[in-house]
Order: C-alpha cells, then structure tokens, then sequence
C-alpha cells in the first residue's frame, strides 16, 4: 500500500510496518524527522505541515495515519499544576470529517482520550489511545508498562524497543522522554494496520469481481 503517516515524530506505530509498503512520513520539527530518517531510511520524509500536505495531497494514497498532537486534548490540560487554560486544536476533528467525506482509501487518526467528551465517538479505545478509522478495528491488549509518567527513558526505549535513543526536547519541553511518551506502540499500529489491510485487500476483490 501507498501509506501517509502524518505527524511521524519517532513513529512507534510505523516501527513493524516492515518494507513492503510505500512510506511517506510528514513531520514537522527538523530533529525528530531526522531521528525517524535514521530508523526507517527507506521511507520518504518530509518536514513540513502535516495539516496541509493532507489537503494537498490526500489523493496520491491508500491509507492514511495521522496522530495529530496531543496536548490541548490531553487531560494533563486539567492538571493544576500546569496552570494551563487554551482552546482545543480543532484539526484533530477537520481531518476525521474531511478524510470521511473526501478520501476514498483507509484512514485512521489517533490522540489521546482528551478531558473531554470527544466531539466525535471514537472507532475504537486501546490503552490510552482513542482511534477514529472507516474500518474495523478489533481489540488488542497493548504489553504491560507502568504509568508513562512514571517511567524512565530507558524504561520507555525498552518498552518500545527503540536502541540508542538521543535525547529530544519538543517546543521548549525540558523533558527528554516527551518525544518517546507520544509513540503508539509498535504492536498496536502493526495490529491496527493489519486491520486496514484485510480492509484493503477485501475491497480490491470485490472491486475485482465487478470489473469480471
């Protein structure tokens, strides 16, 4: 498959995804897209605006992954030792509705459960994970760890098998496990592409039996 995987970062969901498809990987900040480069150098990178090179270019794929960030959904927003007050990033919920009603391929968007009723019900919840998708995704149990916060950036690297992992620091964040904290785990996007592709591979036959 022709796969989009929008705002990559390190991209724990694209780390089983193995070789045989057509990657292409939009991520905004230089360092990470370079880390993701690093790991998956057969894949093609860009740096640039996710949100846009969807709209500009949503047509040229099968299947399209988008995790836009997290922050303003997150129900670390709430914590009141952030003293944080802002608006929620409504893209989350442009790209469901424009990927619903324009994108004729497969498509999945993933954030964290937010601090509130999401706008739209999710397709499925694994973990800390809502998922909006227009194919099934059927449940999975994700390995055990302990409570992301509480984890160490070794502990985090274990978990998702990451080696030799640099230290990042995203938007001014003093924390070098931010980057690490934000990835879905490898076995949860390998299932849920899996789950696209037997969706994938079904309308192929049925497209092929009416060209019969």
């Amino acid at each position: 498959m022709k796969i989009l995987n929008l705002y990559a970062g390190i991209s724990g969901n694209r780390k089983l995804w193995g070789e045989e498809h057509e990657i292409t990987a939009v991520e905004i900040d230089p360092k990470v897209a370079a880390i993701y480069n690093g790991f998956f150098p057969i894949d093609q990178v860009i740096v640039g605006d996710a949100h846009q090179f969807l709209l500009d270019h949503y047509k040229e794929f099968d299947f399209v992954w988008g995790s836009p960030p997290c922050q303003k959904h997150s129900q670390m927003m709430k914590a009141t030792r952030h003293n944080i007050a802002d608006y929620i990033d409504l893209k989350l919920y442009q790209e469901m509705i424009f990927l619903t009603h324009f994108f004729k391929g497969l498509f999945v968007i993933e954030n964290v459960k937010p601090y509130y009723k999401p706008l739209i019900d999710p397709t499925a919840e694994l973990d800390r994970h809502y998922f909006w998708a227009n194919f099934k995704i059927t449940p999975i149990i994700e390995p055990t760890r302990k409570s992301l916060t509480k984890m160490t950036k070794e502990d985090l690297c274990k978990w998702l098998c990451f080696e030799d992992f640099p230290n990042v620091y995203l938007n001014g964040n003093h924390c070098e496990r931010q980057v690490l904290r934000n990835c879905v785990h490898p076995e949860t996007g390998l299932h849920i592409l899996n789950c696209a592709i037997g969706k994938f591979d079904y309308q192929k036959q049925k497209q092929l039996k009416i060209d019969l």
